[in-house]
């Protein structure tokens, strides 16, 4: 589920909802740590994460490939702002090969009783366009979050 809000002259926000059936903890390491970022992390089940970095310190930074069908490379970089293990996550967002300012995407993590609901709110989005690439990417890397912590859920 997504919502949006849009006004003439603002930044553009995005929200993305998802529901995981698995606890808490272990979506929130899924999204913290490096290993298990580069199984699950892609707008589509066709970009791969082929490197990840977390340094997971307010201040620390983060790093995230992602590589298209054609070998192409793109970077994701920013920095934590708030770190609520595992309520909530806060950092900045940028693309690398972009010269924009930074967004900012806020993650939060909710106990919905043996699941755990990700909201994914992104903000400060230039335009319409960078704003629905972002919902498709979001959307597309909640679903490789789905099934990789409940794959891992069904496994215990």
């Amino acid at each position: 589920m997504t919502e949006n809000s849009f006004g003439a002259g603002k930044a553009a926000k995005l929200v993305v909802r998802r529901i995981i059936r698995a606890p808490r903890e272990k979506v929130f390491a899924a999204w913290t740590e490096a290993r298990h970022l580069i199984a699950w992390w892609g707008p589509t089940p066709s970009v791969t994460c082929p490197s990840a970095e977390v340094e997971l310190r307010v201040g620390g930074r983060y790093r995230i490939a992602n590589r298209f069908p054609d070998g192409r490379l793109l970077w994701i970089s920013g920095e934590f702002e708030v770190i609520e293990p595992p309520i909530r996550l806060v950092f900045s967002w940028q693309l690398e090969s972009q010269v924009t300012g930074a967004e900012r995407v806020t993650v939060d993590f909710e106990v919905r009783g043996a699941a755990t609901e990700v909201i994914v709110t992104h903000e400060r989005i230039a335009d319409a366009a960078a704003r629905a690439g972002h919902e498709h990417g979001w959307m597309g890397c909640l679903d490789g979050l789905a099934r990789y912590a409940e794959s891992r859920e069904r496994a215990c």
